[in-house]
């Protein structure tokens, strides 16, 4: 069961998720508690779920990741009924860094990093295009980069 946050777990989540490197002593400091009921918290928050991990995150373009793909696809009547199929070769490609289903006009929405146009080209054509059931992708190419944040807004 999951325990309704109060303004302190909300401000506990904000800096976790700015800097998960900070203790719980400069955690508890930062939010008005001692250390040992900041500690609680963040243990408890962990075992409900409400902190899934702690990630290091990486700049992508510093390690070679220059480009960033947004590609839409469309299943065909007979993909759709391989959806597992699908989102467990999607799960596969290390590429992928995420992938929604989506209601309209297509059915998924990936994004994607590769080092360049050639490498998404590769990744294209020798990887995404050989999944059964895919009708159509429509691939987006970001040009730049305006907001990216891991950071959920949690406090209130």
């Amino acid at each position: 069961m999951q325990s309704e946050l109060d303004s302190y777990d909300r401000k506990i989540l904000a800096l976790l998720q700015e800097d998960a490197s900070l203790s719980s002593a400069q955690i508890a400091e930062q939010v008005g508690l001692s250390q040992s009921p900041c500690w609680r918290r963040i243990q408890r928050m962990k075992e409900e779920g409400i902190i899934r991990g702690q990630v290091t995150l990486l700049d992508r373009k510093k390690i070679g990741l220059n480009t960033q793909i947004f590609a839409e696809v469309k299943l065909n009547a007979h993909g759709r009924s391989n959806f597992t199929e699908f989102t467990e070769a999607i799960r596969g490609f290390p590429e992928v860094l995420e992938c929604y289903v989506l209601m309209g006009a297509v059915d998924f929405l990936l994004r994607i990093v590769t080092a360049d146009i050639e490498a998404y080209e590769r990744f294209f054509f020798e990887k995404l295009s050989m999944v059964p059931g895919i009708q159509e992708v429509n691939s987006i190419v970001a040009l730049s980069e305006i907001k990216s944040t891991t950071s959920l807004p949690v406090v209130r």
